[in-house]
Parts: C-alpha cells; sequence; structure tokens
C-alpha cells in the first residue's frame, strides 16, 4: 500500500509541486499561516466585497445548517461547495480567501458551517459530531434542488476534508458532484488525536480555546443540557472527551466515536467519481503516514507533497495559498470536459 501511494504522489507530483522559498518551509509557519497573520487580515478585508447572501439549509430531519452563498458575476453554471475545519467557520482566512479565488475564476461558491460552527449554536438542539455527514448532503441538495448549476463541486479542509471524502462516496452521484477534493484530511482519528497530544503544545492550547468555546456557547443556548462546571474543569482535550463523547454522542467512549468517522480501509470503496486527497508529509497535525491506511478505489487521486504543513501551503508573505489554484486546476479539467472543450 505504501509502494502504492508512492507511486501515485509521483505522479501527481510531476504535474504540480508546491515548492514555497526556504523562509516558509517550517511546517509550523505554513500552518499558522493557513488562519493568522497576513491571511487572516486579507481574508478581513476580502469578506466585506463578497457578493453573499447568508442562508439557512434545512436537512430531511429538520436540521438546519448555516451558509453563505457567494455569487461570480460570471454566468456561473458551476458551484464550488467548501466545508471548513473542526472548529473553523465559513468566515475563516482560508475559507474566505479560497472562495474570492474561486470566484474571480468563474465559479460561484457555497460556503457550508458544520452544525454548531460558525455562529450557529442556536439551530439546533442536538450537539455536533464527526459523523454527522447525512445532515450535510441533505442541505447541499435542498440547496441545490433550487439552483440551476450544470456542474457541482466540493472541497473541503481538515476535517471539512474528512467529509468531503465521506460525502462523496456515500452521496457523491446523488448529489451530482462532478469532482472533489480534500486537503489535508484526518484519515485515522484515533492517531490524529494521539498526535495532536504528542505535537506543539500550541495546536492543543488552540483547539482546547475553540472548542470549550464553542460547547459553552451551545450550553447557553441550550441549559438543560447542564451546567457548564465540567468543562471549566477540563484542562486538556481527552479530559473534554472523556466527557462530552459518552454524555452527547451515540457513541460509547472516544475510541469508539473517532473510529466511527475514519476513512481507512474500504470505508471510501463506493466512490465513483473523481476525487483528489491533498496533503503534506510534513503535517504536524495530521499524520500524513496513516494514508497508506486507505485502500484507495481508482477515482481517488493521493497526492503528497513535501511541504505544506497542515492545510496551508503558503507560498508567500501575503499568504496566498497555491491550494487555491491547484482547486481551480482541478475544477476546470472537469468542466472542460463537460462541455468538450
Amino acid at each position: 500500500m505504501v509502494h502504492n501511494l508512492r507511486k501515485k504522489s509521483l505522479k501527481m507530483l510531476q504535474k504540480a509541486t508546491f515548492s514555497p522559498p526556504i523562509y516558509l518551509k517550517n511546517r509550523h509557519v505554513q500552518s499558522i499561516m493557513n488562519s493568522l497573520g497576513p491571511r487572516k487580515i486579507r481574508a478581513a478585508q476580502l469578506l466585506a466585497s463578497l457578493d453573499s447572501e447568508r442562508l439557512i439549509l434545512t436537512a430531511k430531519d429538520g436540521t438546519r445548517l448555516l451558509a453563505d452563498h457567494d455569487r461570480s458575476h460570471q454566468h456561473c453554471r458551476a458551484v464550488v461547495i467548501l466545508l471548513h475545519g473542526w472548529e473553523g467557520s465559513s468566515n475563516s482566512a482560508y475559507q474566505v480567501t479560497t472562495a474570492k479565488y474561486l470566484l474571480d475564476h468563474g465559479f460561484d461558491v457555497l460556503r457550508l458551517n458544520l452544525r454548531d460552527h460558525g455562529d450557529s449554536h442556536h439551530l439546533n438542539r442536538g450537539f455536533f459530531n464527526s459523523t454527522m455527514t447525512q445532515e450535510v448532503a441533505d442541505v447541499i441538495d435542498s440547496f441545490l434542488q433550487s439552483r440551476r448549476y450544470e456542474q457541482v463541486f466540493m472541497a473541503g479542509f481538515s476535517l471539512g476534508g474528512n467529509f468531503t471524502l465521506r460525502i462523496a462516496a456515500d452521496h457523491g452521484r446523488a448529489l451530482g458532484l462532478n469532482a472533489v477534493v480534500a486537503i489535508s484530511p484526518p484519515v485515522d482519528p484515533v492517531n490524529a488525536m494521539i498526535t495532536i497530544n504528542k505535537t506543539w503544545f500550541i495546536y492543543r492550547q488552540y483547539f482546547l480555546r475553540r472548542w470549550t468555546r464553542s460547547l459553552r456557547k451551545k450550553l447557553h443556548h441550550f441549559p438543560e443540557h447542564g451546567s457548564t462546571d465540567e468543562l471549566s474543569a477540563a484542562r486538556t482535550l481527552d479530559q473534554i472527551n472523556a466527557t462530552f463523547i459518552p454524555k452527547f454522542t451515540p457513541f460509547p467512549n472516544p475510541t469508539a466515536y473517532f473510529t466511527a468517522y475514519g476513512i481507512t480501509g474500504d470505508r471510501l470503496a463506493a466512490l465513483d467519481l473523481p476525487a483528489y486527497l491533498i496533503a503534506a508529509a510534513d503535517d504536524p497535525v495530521v499524520p500524513s503516514e496513516d494514508i497508506a491506511k486507505i485502500n484507495a478505489p481508482p477515482q481517488l487521486t493521493i497526492d503528497v507533497q513535501t511541504h505544506g504543513g497542515h492545510c496551508g501551503f503558503i507560498q508567500n508573505l501575503s499568504a496566498e495559498s497555491w491550494i487555491e489554484a491547484r482547486l481551480v486546476e482541478i475544477f476546470n479539467r472537469y468542466r472542460i470536459a463537460k462541455h468538450g472543450v
């Protein structure tokens, strides 16, 4: 499997290789600049200029998810659905700058928030968990039913990439997806959590702070779930997992929960549309070696770059990301093929 993975990666690297300047090659610099610093500043400026409509989309079971629909004004017949990472949102810096790049290249964009992400904690009584692909597929279907897009693409970052691949495998043809891309997705979430606990403390603190804040918001809107005392006592992600997972998910323990949304083995066997997994070998958050645990179906192209950190692929001090152009390149390939050009 590792040999096959390397062969697939090398094939892709011949076509598109990310090579940052030496002062941006550090994996932590790449990862942090994905969301903070110049990219965050630029995203805040861009956000005000987008022609966006805030939507609340409803799934078949009544679940409501928040989204932003951006229009390109180029008589667009193609849309890209973007999914953020864990504790990100439709307004995360990487979501906004990626949307702007896609808009400038003739794609409309739907920046979709997962449950309890963005300013959406009040919309549903139940808590988010990472197995909830059905409601995401449902609201995408609801959105597409009222629009006349000829082509539909999807891209997700980190956990959003994991969601993207599972949705493509389970619902891709029903949704009319033409191609999907996952950037730095957790493949084996059990191992990803172990890695987070071992890596630089700044990542643990980042996720701990954001997840705690998110859970406090949820409990504020739905106090019947209990008090925030347990959150106040928690000092690590493992401590929150041990409390949160058996209490607010269908799973008895963290291992069962993390295993449930892994994409190892034959989980993606049903993929029957073009799918790409792009990752960096130096990712400090999600172990790239876990990709070898996927029994990759023929439709899945795996591209492991040497550098890029976690979802970064930052190519200059303005924090422009190589991923944005790569998405346009990939989606245009299937867009052009559709029209026979």
